[in-house]
Order: structure tokens, then C-alpha cells, then sequence
């Protein structure tokens, strides 16, 4: 590979990375609207909002050292680049690991969180939108049925006394989209992968190059 193809690999990591960044900064807008809003913030620990915010924070620091690295040829920025995205893959390989073997204990944490957030329902403004905006969301009521419920049902639960609880109504959107985010899920590891192997060309072509230019 010549000059000429030490730019263009460059060039395309450069705009590969530039375009997430763009995604990081949607994402992590997105979170903090959600934040602002309280919307679907029913775990008290772990909030949509504050997911948003993590992810699009990480997108945009790995996307920055890509876009640096690769149009400066910085092949410090370029391994740390290379580093983070092999830290992330790895973390997600451990973390689907984790949900999978700690299911059980995952859907009685969920269970209890949920069951804490109704009793807050009519005492926090924010839990009430996040259970109003999700039983509006999913066409559910409660957590298992409208006997979660003391009293009344909100008005945000349907009409329907059959009507599923959003616990399992949220399980049954997971598994039927199931698919989708496992293409989701493979599409953004190929990318990570690619995204590792254009930085470690790259770095070795800037090696050959600075050699072959006696530097």
C-alpha cells in the first residue's frame, strides 16, 4: 500500500468515525431530553435518560480519538482508539454473559423496582409520566394487571380488564423484536471489529511508511 492508499484508508476511517460522532451527539441530545422530560424513568438506578447520556458520551470521545488519529496519522490516538473499542467489545461480550446467567435475579430486581415505583406513583410527578407514558406506550396496566393497582387504574391504563400487565407486555416486545436487535446487536460488532482493524492498517502503514521515508 503507497501514499496513495495510506490516504484513502485514512480518509475512510476519518469520515467512518466522523459519522458516529454525529450519532453520539443525536444520542446523547436524545438523553437529555429524556432527562429533562422524565420520561420511562421507572428504575430508579437505571434510567433511559442516563443510559442515553453514558452511550453518547462513550460514542463521541472513541469517534473523536478515530477522527484525530486518522486525519493526523497519530498512531498513540490511533491505539487508544483501537484500545477503547476492544475495552467496549469486550464489555458487551461480558455483559450479554452476565444477563444471561443472572436472568432470573435480573426479572426479580426489575419485579421489585417496579413494585417500589407504583407506590410512588401518586407522590412523584416523574414516576407517574414514566408509568403514564409507558402503560400509554405498551397498552398495558401495572405491572402483571390492573390488581397492581390500589383503587382506581390511572386513566392511562386501556379500557380493556383483560388488558396484559407491561412486565410481561415488555418481554413479549423483546421477543418479538428479538430478531431485529440481534441483527442490531451483530451489525454494531462488525462495525467495532472494522473499525479496530482500519486503526491497526492504518498504524502499521504509517510504521512502513515513516521507513520507507527514512523518518
Amino acid at each position: 500500500m503507497g501514499m496513495s492508499g495510506l490516504k484513502l484508508l485514512k480518509y475512510v476511517l476519518f469520515f467512518f468515525n466522523l459519522l458516529f460522532w454525529f450519532c453520539g451527539c443525536g444520542i446523547l441530545g436524545f438523553g437529555i431530553y429524556l432527562l429533562i422530560h422524565n420520561n420511562f424513568n421507572l428504575l430508579p438506578s437505571l434510567t433511559l435518560g442516563n443510559v442515553l447520556i453514558i452511550v453518547g458520551s462513550i460514542i463521541m470521545v472513541v469517534a473523536f480519538l478515530g477522527c484525530m488519529g486518522s486525519i493526523k496519522e497519530n498512531k498513540c490516538l490511533l491505539m487508544s482508539f483501537f484500545i477503547l473499542l476492544l475495552i467496549i467489545l469486550l464489555a458487551e461480550v461480558t455483559l450479554a454473559i452476565l444477563l444471561f446467567v443472572y436472568e432470573q435475579k435480573l426479572n426479580n430486581y426489575v419485579s421489585e423496582s417496579l413494585t417500589d415505583s407504583i407506590q410512588r406513583y401518586h407522590t412523584d410527578n416523574s414516576t407517574k409520566a414514566a408509568w403514564d407514558s409507558i402503560q400509554s406506550f405498551l397498552q398495558c396496566c401495572g405491572i402483571n394487571g390492573t390488581n397492581d393497582w390500589a383503587g382506581h387504574p390511572p386513566a392511562s391504563c386501556p379500557s380493556d380488564p383483560q388488558v396484559q400487565g407491561c412486565y410481561a407486555k415488555a418481554k413479549l416486545w423483546f421477543h418479538s423484536n428479538f430478531l431485529h436487535i440481534g441483527i442490531i446487536t451483530i451489525c454494531v460488532c462488525v462495525i467495532q471489529v472494522l473499525g479496530m482493524s482500519f486503526a491497526l492498517t492504518l498504524n502499521c502503514q504509517i510504521d512502513k511508511t515513516s521507513q520507507s521515508l527514512g523518518l
